[in-house]
Formats: structure tokens, sequence, C-alpha cells
């Protein structure tokens, strides 16, 4: 809807709201206008006085006022434009304002109108007119799409979902990913943010740091770990529920870790900021070959991959984790002072679900495939161990480039 036709259709809005806002009711619950409580009550079949007639043209005029106020409140919240030389002017020469203040109603329905038009158009000063917080959208997308992963499915769901339905949580979510490479743990987190947040990725909501892309010398720990706190205050500040994800978790140095603890920490009541709407992401390949193990124990066994639970795998994980290693996990204390909420497991796929993930790339591009064809992608990966061969090495992650072999 261009400027153009906002301004009429929203001064007729106001003239309603303003009208409908101002009136009262009787003491028998019959309407009572502006006008009739400075003349007094008027005899039933009484004809309309000179001064009850500029009463009237009187209030009147101040709807048309106020719904021109209505009107530059919007376009300053939604276009910001000329805004701050009309405030000087303004201020300069203070225009006479009407003798009755906005309705309270007339204000929280200009609110809405402003939010959902926000909700479409790049206007948000803090970004939270455009989380949407889908659900539904992530829960069928996670099903439809994230192949031979039935743990990651149900822990991200149910604790992203509980999450963000509690009225007030104790603290920040935390979920951290482990699992080889390729297994999906990029694909999960992106698909968070697009569900969580209308810009996905580009929200000014979502953060994403890459371990040796922001933090690459350690000789710099100091200067990241200030950047890194000003960063998540700063985004924390603009928006009420922000997304932080940190891909190749290892690889950050355990001071750095150490250094936002505490926005992960529970909530104190004596901080200034309020952390507690964050959720934190951690994508790591650590643990990847305890979780294969156990995987390789259930084929072995004659279990299929469905059957590992998630108490299993995660008490594995929290040990490997622990062990004294040159990882930021095993120096870090998230895991002793339980901040980490979740150990998500990605298993190994298998050769049907690289098939899968070969047709989900077909689709992507609107192609027709064949079994043939996906047979054909499947076999171009690496299985591992040497001797079942049966676990890609890679997972999923170069299947997209693969089926550039079957473009004309």
């Amino acid at each position: 809807m261009g400027q153009g036709r906002l301004p009429a259709l929203l001064g007729l809005a106001c003239c309603l709201l303003l009208l409908g806002g101002s009136r009262g009711l009787g003491s028998r619950g019959t309407t009572q206008w502006p006008w009739e409580e400075e003349q007094g009550p008027m005899a039933e079949g009484e004809p309309w006085s000179r001064a009850r007639y500029e009463a009237l043209k009187k209030h009147l005029g101040a709807v048309g006022a106020l719904s021109k106020q209505y009107w530059q409140y919007l376009t300053c919240k939604v276009w910001q434009e000329g805004c701050e030389q009309e405030e000087e002017e303004e201020e300069e020469a203070p225009s006479p304002r009407p003798g009755w203040g906005l309705p309270l109603v007339g204000q929280d329905y200009l609110e809405i109108l402003s939010t959902w038009y926000c909700s479409f158009s790049e206007c948000c000063q803090t970004g939270d007119c455009r989380v949407v917080n889908n659900i539904t959208g992530l829960a069928a997308d996670l099903n439809g799409q994230l192949h031979g992963q039935h743990l990651a499915k149900e822990v991200v769901i149910r604790a992203v979902q509980g999450f963000l339905q509690s009225p007030q949580p104790e603290k920040a979510l935390v979920l951290s990913f482990h699992g080889w490479s390729g297994t999906g743990k990029n694909f999960v987190a992106r698909m968070v943010a697009s569900h969580l947040y209308r810009d996905g990725l580009k929200s000014e909501c979502v953060r994403l740091f890459i371990s040796l892309f922001h933090f690459p010398h350690h000789m710099y720990v100091d200067s990241y770990k200030a950047q890194l706190k000003n960063q998540i205050s700063e985004t924390v500040q603009r928006c009420k529920q922000p997304l932080f994800i940190f891909d190749e978790a290892e690889k950050l140095h355990f001071s750095l870790l150490d250094a936002i603890k505490p926005f992960m920490a529970h909530y104190d009541n004596k901080s200034k900021v309020d952390y507690r709407r964050c959720i934190f992401l951690f994508l790591s390949n650590l643990g990847g070959n305890t979780i294969n193990e156990v995987a390789l124990d259930f084929w072995r066994a004659g279990r299929a991959q469905e059957e590992i639970s998630m108490e299993l795998l995660e008490q594995r994980l929290r040990l490997e984790l622990q062990e004294p290693a040159e990882n930021g996990y095993a120096h870090s204390h998230l895991l002793e002072e339980n901040l980490i909420d979740f150990l998500v497991p990605f298993l190994p796929l298998e050769y049907h679900h690289v098939k899968l993930c070969a047709r989900d790339a077909f689709l992507a591009r609107g192609l027709q495939y064949t079994e043939a064809a996906l047979d054909e992608v499947a076999r171009m990966m690496v299985f591992v161990p040497k001797d079942e061969k049966l676990f890609s090495a890679q997972g999923c992650k170069s299947v997209s480039q693969r089926i550039n072999y079957f473009l004309p």
C-alpha cells in the first residue's frame, strides 16, 4: 500500500477511534458525548442550541488535528524521513494542542498498525517486529528435510518450543550441536534462524560467529573478548529475542567461552540487562567419533539407528567433551556449571540418507531425477569404516555439487 492511500484510510480510522475512544457511558449505559458533558443533558426533542453546535464543531476540529498527529506519528515511525526537522520546528514554534489527549485505545491501535506495517517493511528500529517464531513451520521442515537425525529433530523442536512458550525462563537457551561434518548442524541452525526471524540469518537479531574467521589469532584473545561481549550486549539491547550462532565452537579459545558465560547463566535479578530471552547455538565436530562408534555398535548388533536413545549418547558426549584436550569445552566452565541445556548429537548418515539429500538437491533446482541418478550421486561419496562402508564420511555436505554432473 503506497503512502498516498494510507493517509486517507488512517484519517478515517483515527476519526472513528478518537470518537469511540473519547466517549464514556452514563450511569444507565447510554452513550454520552464530550459536548454533552460541557452543555449538560438535552431533553428529548429539544432542538440543538448555538452553544451545542459550537461545542460539536470544536471537538470535530480536535478530531481532525489528532488524526493528523496520528498520521505524522505513523510516518515518522515507519519511514523516519523529515521527522527530526519537524520536531525542531515544533520546539521553536509550538502549536496549540487540543484540550483533550490521545485516547488510549487509539494509541494501541496505532501501535498495532505500525507493527503490522513493519512486519513486511524495512522500518524496525529494534528488529523485534520481524520475529515470527514459526514453530509449526520449523517442525515441518525438520521432519521433511533433515534426514537420519531423529534425536536432533526431537531435541531442537522441544527445546525451542518450550523456551519460547515459557513466560519467564530462568536463563538463556543454550544448545550445543555435535557430530561429523555434513550431518546437518549448520542446516538446522539456519533453519532455526529462518523460522524464528522473518529475515533469517540476515536479521538484526541474529549474529553468526565463525571461530577461525572472527577469532583467528589467540594472541588477540583479550581484544576478541571485549569485542564479543560488546556485540552480544548491543544485540540484546536492540532485540528482546536474539540468536547467537557459534560455528566451529571447538576452536574457540576457552577464555572466549568463559567471557560470554554471564550471558548464559541463571538470572540473578541484579543485572541491568536481562539475557534470559537469548538463544545460543554452538556447532562443533567434537564428539563425532563417539557418536559414530555408538551408531556402528547398534548396526553390528542388528539394531536400527532410530533405536539410539538421547540418554545414551548425551552421557557419552559429556564424558568426551570433559576430557583434557585442545578444545574450549574442556577448559571452559560451561559444562562444569551446567550452562549447556542440551548436547544435541547428529548421527552419521547412511547410504539411503545420502540418496534423500540428493533428491532434495535435485528438487531445490527444479530438476527431474531418477532412482538411478540418486544412486549414482550416492556412490560418488566416500563411505567408512573401510570394511563396512556404512557411513558417509562427508555426510551430505557435497551432494549439491555432485548433481552438477547431471546438468545438460
